[in-house]
C-alpha cells in the first residue's frame, strides 16, 4: 500500500487559477487518505497550495528543500518534516527516494527535469513505482506528443509508455495510482 506521493509541482504564483484548484484538489486527496506529500518544500506557488491542502484535510507534510532556497524564505512553515538539502540533486535524491508513487501537476523547467528523472529512473528499472502527469487543461498534450515523436522515430521504444500515466485530474491520478501495477517492459537497449 502507498503511503507517500511525491508531487513536483510549480512554486510559481503567476499561473492561472484552475492550477491552483488543482493543485488544491490533489492535496485533499493525499490528505484525507491521511497519507504523506513529500515535495519541494515551498510555501509559493502550487507548490504552497498543495501542501496547505494536504495539512488542511489531515495528511504529513514532508518538504525537501535546498538551504539556498530555505534561507530566502520559501519553506513551508507548517511541514512536518524539513528536510535541508546542500543542491538540486540531493532534493530530487531524497524525493524519489521518499516516494512510493509519482504525481506531477503543471510547472515549469524544475517540474519537468524532476520528472523526466523519474522517468528514466524507472526506464532503467531503478523503481517500478507508479508516475501520473495530472493533465491540467490539457497542460502536458505537447510534452505527450514529444514522446510519441520519439516513439514513432525509434529514440524510445513505444513499450515505454508504460512509464506513465496521463490523468485528466486529481481524482484519474489518485484512482490510477490505487489501482497501478507495473507493467513488465523490455531492456532500454535495442
Amino acid at each position: 500500500m502507498i503511503t507517500a506521493i511525491c508531487v513536483y509541482c510549480s512554486s510559481s504564483d503567476a499561473v492561472a487559477h484552475e492550477y491552483f484548484r488543482a493543485a488544491a484538489g490533489l492535496g485533499r486527496l493525499i490528505g484525507a487518505r491521511g497519507m504523506e506529500l513529500v515535495y519541494g518544500g515551498a510555501n509559493v506557488g502550487l507548490m504552497g497550495t498543495l501542501a496547505r491542502a494536504v495539512k488542511e484535510h489531515g495528511g504529513r507534510v514532508t518538504g525537501v528543500i535546498p538551504r539556498a532556497f530555505a534561507a530566502r524564505g520559501l519553506t513551508f512553515g507548517e511541514a512536518d518534516e524539513i528536510v535541508l538539502t546542500n543542491t538540486l540533486g540531493e532534493r530530487k535524491a531524497v524525493m524519489e527516494e521518499r516516494a512510493g508513487a509519482f504525481a506531477v501537476l503543471p510547472g515549469g523547467f524544475g517540474t519537468l527535469e524532476e520528472t523526466l528523472e523519474a522517468i528514466t529512473l524507472k526506464q532503467l528499472g531503478s523503481h517500478d513505482r507508479p508516475l501520473v502527469f495530472i493533465n491540467t487543461n490539457g497542460f502536458y498534450d505537447r510534452l505527450i506528443d514529444l514522446f510519441e515523436q520519439m516513439y514513432a522515430l525509434d529514440f524510445a521504444k513505444a513499450e515505454n509508455r508504460a512509464l506513465y500515466h496521463l490523468a485528466a485530474d486529481p481524482e484519474g491520478a489518485m484512482a490510477y495510482i490505487d489501482e497501478y501495477n507495473p507493467a513488465v517492459l523490455p531492456g532500454k537497449w535495442y
